[in-house]
């Protein structure tokens, strides 16, 4: 069984369990008790999913009141940058892809942070060796032009219908009267508490006297309320000339440590012409054909587009479906690792490097590439990479190079309409925490996200594309997909967690598309993510499944990963509902709603 076929058998398997599960927003954005977390919802009118219920509350306010899809995404991502201030917030960057219902086109907005003009190949060197990543993280040289708020008026210019001051009032309203701290928010705190200490700004907000934040208490954000207030008022260009862009260049360039603190922090030479010359980039979206689905998703300075796209393409040649679960595995690890192996070497910045994306995404390359997969053997990382220019089969080009880390925090959100246009939108400010730089006075962290350059060549000899350069947008992993059948949209997916975002988008995709799992069940599915590594990541739910044993008697080698990525998703069911889907557990659990969950208004 397999594409439409197992999809609908999904379908109507879910059906009854969303009869009493369908959640709708609360009357208002702001209530005085956050509304519940719940994994999935199916109703009309739009739907919306995120990581944090008050969020998807603010955007579900906004599909409410007559907003569409575009516009309510703004207003969840605003929340997000409240309730979740280490994944993501104004600091931050991020890939938007959207579906207009009206064209039935996909457009793509590359809101990705850029370099300093100053950057050169040697940005993380000192003495000709890479720093140590730490000094990279937590330290202004690592912090890139915010593309955020840009994402936002570029995205409300081009197809939003709601002032961006409107759109910002649930998250103002949001940060100035508070939000209940849950155990993952205090867990991220605990996790970065050594290094938020070091930084006033940061310390005052996030351990006020001192002390880790209570799970059950209220936190307020006051500056950051005032921060949208003005953002509001002044629309976003506010970010990058005048008094809040200088605060930004003075937090980077002289980082506000304590004198007391013995950490190395370096600064950065952000300035504020870097600023001032920032732009977003519309661009045309990644597209594969899979199972008779157009999936689209984002093209680089994103990674994430070509390297799902390939290992899609890699894996059509296999009816998925009628493989057993260790079999099944076996070919989602082997795509991935061959896909990784390309990516490493292709993709970059294509505003600094040649990047053959048309090339990647061809099935002639990916068929080249596949036959490297055996059933009863399994391939040694990392793996060269092979010449999508000049396909040839089972044949791989030049040396093998590692992949490099890459921060695994970020968050993503994905939003639909009663008009039927679909939002998948994943924004960063890249480690649990970023730079643990807040700017004085403003209420959100800056980025780390220049640390996802390479800082020196993934191997000696090997071309790296992923170097730093003046104005260069860091490689990314990041993979806001859509899915259309027929033109129109059967679903959007997409997940935070560095380079595990491609893995488990794939995952996801494979889960749902091949193996028949309803959405939220392929999204709570336990995961693997292999990335050209010497072994590959498993959740414990594999780790501790007979499967592993089976897999490792073929000659897979694995660590464990106690959670990976935290995806969400919106899907058109063919009755005509939205069926929003979220996390079960990974992150405390995700938030699925819809506009009407009882029926048609």
């Amino acid at each position: 069984m397999r594409g439409p076929a197992a999809r609908q058998l999904a379908l109507v398997a879910l059906a009854g369990a969303l009869v009493s599960t369908g959640a709708a927003a609360p009357p208002t954005a702001a209530s005085p008790q956050a509304p519940a977390k719940v994994p999935v919802a199916a109703g009309y009118g739009g739907a919306v999913a995120s990581v944090d219920a008050d969020a998807s509350a603010a955007g579900i306010a906004v599909l409410r009141s007559g907003g569409n899809a575009v516009d309510a995404a703004i207003a969840t991502a605003a929340a997000l940058g409240v309730t979740e201030p280490y994944s993501a917030g104004i600091g931050g960057g991020g890939y938007f892809v959207y579906y207009d219902a009206r064209s039935r086109r996909v457009h793509t907005i590359d809101g990705r942070e850029t370099a300093p003009a100053t950057a050169t190949e040697a940005l993380f060197q000192e003495n000709g060796l890479p720093i140590p990543f730490a000094e990279g993280q937590t330290s202004g040289l690592g912090v890139g032009v915010p593309g955020t708020p840009a994402t936002w008026k570029s995205a409300l210019d081009a197809w939003g219908t709601r002032p961006l001051g409107k759109l910002l009032k649930p998250a103002e309203k949001l940060a100035r009267d508070g939000f209940t701290v849950d155990g993952t928010f205090r867990a991220q705190t605990e996790l970065n508490q050594d290094r938020f200490k070091d930084f006033p700004a940061t310390s005052k907000l996030f351990l006020p006297g001192g002390a880790l934040p209570v799970v059950g208490s209220t936190f307020k954000n006051p500056d950051l309320a005032a921060t949208y207030a003005e953002l509001g008022r002044k629309g976003t260009g506010a970010l990058y000339r005048g008094p809040l862009a200088e605060d930004i260049v003075r937090a980077v360039r002289t980082p506000p440590v304590d004198p007391a603190a013995t950490r190395k922090v370096r600064p950065g030479d952000l300035t504020t012409g870097d600023l001032r010359a920032y732009a977003t980039k519309r661009q045309d979206p990644t597209r594969v054909g899979y199972r008779g689905l157009d999936v689209y998703s984002m093209a680089p300075s994103s990674s994430g587009g070509t390297t799902v796209g390939e290992a899609l393409n890699i894996l059509e040649g296999t009816d998925l479906s009628k493989l057993s679960e260790s079999q099944y595995l076996h070919r989602f690890i082997e795509a991935s690792r061959i896909s990784f192996a390309d990516r490493g070497r292709w993709v970059g910045d294509p505003a600094a490097v040649k990047v053959p994306t048309r090339e990647l995404l061809s099935q002639r390359f990916a068929d080249s590439r596949a036959c490297l997969i055996a059933p009863d053997r399994t391939l040694t990382s990392p793996l060269a990479p092979g010449d999508p220019r000049n396909p040839a089969p089972c044949a791989t080009t030049g040396r093998a190079a590692p992949t490099t880390y890459e921060g695994e925090n970020t968050t993503h959100l994905t939003a639909a309409d009663r008009w039927g246009n679909v939002v998948s939108y994943t924004l960063t400010i890249e480690s649990t925490g970023g730079s643990a730089i807040t700017v004085p006075g403003r209420g959100f962290l800056l980025n780390n996200e220049l640390t996802d350059f390479s800082f020196a060549p993934a191997a000696p000899g090997v071309p790296d594309p992923n170097l730093p350069g003046p104005g260069k947008r860091p490689r990314s992993s990041m993979s806001p997909t859509i899915v259309l059948e027929n033109g129109r949209p059967l679903l959007a997916v997409g997940s935070p967690g560095g380079a595990t975002i491609i893995t488990t988008v794939l995952q996801t995709l494979t889960g749902h598309l091949d193996r028949g799992l309803p959405l939220v069940d392929a999204i709570a599915a336990p995961r693997a993510s292999q990335r050209n590594q010497t072994t590959t990541e498993l959740e414990p739910g594999l780790w501790n499944s007979p499967l592993r044993a089976e897999l490792e008697a073929i000659g897979q080698g694995f660590r464990q990963n106690p959670e990976i990525g935290a995806a969400t998703g919106v899907q058109r069911l063919p009755d005509g509902r939205w069926l929003a889907a979220a996390e079960t557990s990974r992150r405390g659990g995700g938030s699925a709603m819809v506009v009407h969950p009882h029926g048609r208004p």
